[in-house]
């Protein structure tokens, strides 16, 4: 092609199509280049594919307990082939409409594998031609990281990857899901709801590290409650393959154990892919762990070069992503943004129960110094919560004796759509006493952050 743009975004998942849509909304010609679809990781096989299969478990879970509620809807049963096609037409909706979009804004996109040149602002892409940017932006993303075990091999039939889960047709029987972080977790609860017996192994201490303490207790014991077996500490060293099963090896508590299961769920994280992309041979800088250097403003060590999303060690949420694309286009254009503060980012993990928290946890704000008060009320007294049959989990507000709320955390019903009042106040720095004075609707689940915000002024009505 040959062609010269203002923006350059190789890749065209959350970080790129946002710094696409944004450049474009302000002004600038913007190609992106990208191998597959626009969407990346979090439309086609993270995301929305993956809260697609755990609204599935959530309609199953509602009607297999239907006779509660006086409904009888027959024996309940699933077929995730139908729920496959219905998360692809999802997908696909949401992907024809991004495509439309960037297309309305005139954002070109550009199908091919591209790679960073050594001058640091011309894209190479697989089909011979070369775009050049007047400034660049780096969002490759992430692959799910495996374990170099013996017998770990991703084979997509035994041994799944997180993206592989994604396309589940049958329901396992036995599953082992190595990896008790968000991604594990929304994976197991999805299995145990659709009927798989499932057991977690997690080699911290609890499970969904950095979430509240607290937090993670409830929903270790809401698992438990439905079935699932929870194991943290835990050392895997192997996968011994039979005829038709495998063996996990693993190191707990009563020394080396064997457990017996059909499939096996790999979720260890997400490394950045930032290998045979030329960034380093452009001069941008990678560290030890594969991940892209910037600054506040989400610059590279290359004038001109920028990197979002995945690719650097930042929270791994697309949410995060398309604010760092604003961030670094506001840059371009001179505009001196403000730097990401990534203690209070929002937070949301969809098993069940749901889990949404920003701003730093009770041991977090110890551990800075801040003199700490924590108010903690549980669903079983909301009358919302009492009504839906939901009531696991907890709300649990940290603040600032006599000062600004710092964090609060959430487990329990539609937790992630609560969480927007509690970002706002965390953010604002709102006090105890500032959110105290607001009406919160009767009967809701938002009454709970009303009651638990109240409680830290002194006065209280319900708890």
């Amino acid at each position: 092609m040959g062609d010269t743009f203002d923006l350059v975004v190789l890749g065209g998942g959350p970080g790129g199509y946002a710094a696409g849509l944004y450049g474009a909304s302000a002004g600038l010609e913007v190609a992106i280049v990208e191998e597959r679809r626009v969407g990346g990781t979090c439309l086609h096989r993270g995301c929305v594919p993956a809260k697609e299969l755990l609204q599935t478990a959530e309609v199953y879970r509602t009607v297999a307990g239907a006779a509660e509620f006086g409904v009888h809807a027959g024996a309940a049963s699933i077929d995730l082939a139908v729920s496959q096609v219905r998360k692809q037409q999802v997908v696909d909706r949401l992907t024809g409409g991004l495509e439309s979009l960037l297309k309305g804004r005139k954002v070109t996109v550009v199908p091919g594998t591209g790679t960073l040149a050594p001058d640091g602002r011309t894209i190479r892409v697989s089909d011979g031609s070369e775009i050049t940017g007047r400034n660049v932006l780096l969002a490759t993303g992430s692959a799910p990281r495996t374990l170099p075990l013996p017998g770990f091999e991703l084979d997509g039939e035994r041994v799944l990857s997180s993206d592989e889960v994604l396309q589940l047709d049958a329901v396992p029987d036995r599953v082992a899901v190595v990896g008790g972080g968000a991604i594990g977790c929304e994976f197991a609860s999805f299995l145990v709801d659709v009927g798989s017996q499932v057991t977690v192994l997690e080699a911290l201490p609890q499970i969904l590290p950095g979430v509240d303490q607290q937090v993670a207790q409830t929903v270790v014991r809401a698992f438990t409650k439905r079935g699932m077996k929870v194991h943290t500490g835990v050392n895997v060293v192997a996968l011994d393959r039979g005829s038709s099963d495998v063996a996990v090896r693993f190191e707990g508590r009563n020394g080396e154990e064997r457990l017996i299961v059909d499939r096996v769920v790999v979720s260890v994280g997400r490394r950045p892919r930032s290998e045979g992309v030329g960034y380093e041979e452009a001069g941008v800088k990678v560290d030890e762990r594969g991940f892209v250097v910037v600054d506040g403003t989400m610059r590279t060590t290359v004038d001109g070069v920028y990197a979002v999303g995945d690719l650097v060690a930042t929270p791994q949420l697309a949410h995060v992503a398309f604010d760092e694309a604003i961030v670094a286009v506001k840059a371009m254009l001179g505009e001196s943004p403000l730097p990401i503060d990534y203690d209070r980012v929002p937070w949301g993990i969809y098993c069940h129960p749901e889990v949404a928290f920003c701003g730093l946890t009770e041991t977090q704000a110890r551990e800075r110094g801040h003199e700490v008060v924590t108010s903690v009320h549980r669903w079983g007294g909301n009358s919302r919560a009492l009504i839906i049959g939901e009531t696991d989990g907890l709300m649990k507000i940290v603040a600032e004796q006599d000062g600004p709320i710092l964090g609060v955390h959430i487990a329990g019903p539609w937790a992630t759509e609560l969480l927007a009042e509690a970002y706002l106040s965390v953010n604002w720095e709102a006090t105890a006493a500032d959110v105290g004075m607001l009406i919160h609707a009767h009967p809701t689940l938002s009454e709970l952050f009303g009651e638990s915000v109240l409680a830290l002024t002194g006065r209280s009505l319900h708890g």
